[in-house]
């Protein structure tokens, strides 16, 4: 599939760039991509994420992002003054598709963030750059990449961990703890539902409720044929 992308790709720069010709999407149809559910991390699993931060600055940006549900570049941008202790909430300016939204701030990450501020003193930006030069301005989203990555690698998960994997697990584990898909929509910032509906496929409790249809079958079991088959000599 990714060599038809690419050919097709090719044939799209040789009209435009070259031939100076109308290109039309409709011209050729690109293969259909495989969906794929992301893989998830456990509760288990991100508690030891988070204690393996290789600093205590890390540590913050872990819980953050993992206690909010933010992208990464949504994280990094925050400013102190999205921060509202009075309604236990994080503000999210222009997010992605340039909407604002609001997130919940729980009490233990309002706690971490009030110890995390009278360490660092951070004056405009919640996480500002480590660059001297840059001092007012936010980290890079990069940094927020080699957080979690970093962690990831100390605590010896063999998972492909980065902040939108966070991100899955988070909402996932909402959904798991009895939040409503509509509450967790809004809080991840989608569209529309259907986007946030794949939790129902990643959250173990949802799945472990389905009243599966072979339970209710009339049948013996396999272990009762194969005694069954003993008793006979067979």
């Amino acid at each position: 599939m990714e060599t038809i992308c690419g050919r097709i790709s090719a044939l799209r720069f040789f009209f435009v760039k070259v031939l100076r010709q109308p290109y039309r999407e409709i011209d050729l149809v690109y293969p259909n991509r495989p969906e794929r559910l992301p893989v998830i991390l456990s509760e288990e699993e991100v508690a030891r994420l988070i204690e393996s931060a290789c600093s205590a600055y890390h540590r913050v940006i872990l819980m953050t992002l993992y206690g909010t549900g933010l992208r990464r570049e949504e994280l990094s941008r925050l400013k102190l003054t999205d921060i509202d202790s009075q309604r236990m909430v994080i503000h999210v300016r222009q997010g992605k598709g340039n909407k604002d939204r609001d997130v919940t701030l729980s009490p233990r990450l309002l706690e971490v963030l009030r110890a995390y501020w009278k360490w660092r003193k951070p004056r405009i930006y919640l996480f500002p750059s480590q660059d001297r030069r840059r001092a007012e301005q936010p980290i890079s989203a990069k940094t927020v990449w080699y957080a979690v990555r970093e962690a990831a690698r100390r605590a010896g998960i063999q998972k492909k961990v980065s902040p939108h994997l966070l991100r899955h697990s988070w909402a996932t584990h909402l959904l798991e703890r009895g939040t409503d898909l509509k509450t967790i929509q809004v809080l991840l910032g989608h569209v529309d539902l259907e986007s946030t509906t794949i939790y129902l496929h990643l959250s173990q409790r949802h799945m472990q409720t389905i009243n599966n249809p072979l339970e209710g079958l009339p049948i013996s079991g396999l272990g009762d044929k194969l005694s069954l088959r003993k008793k006979k000599g067979e």
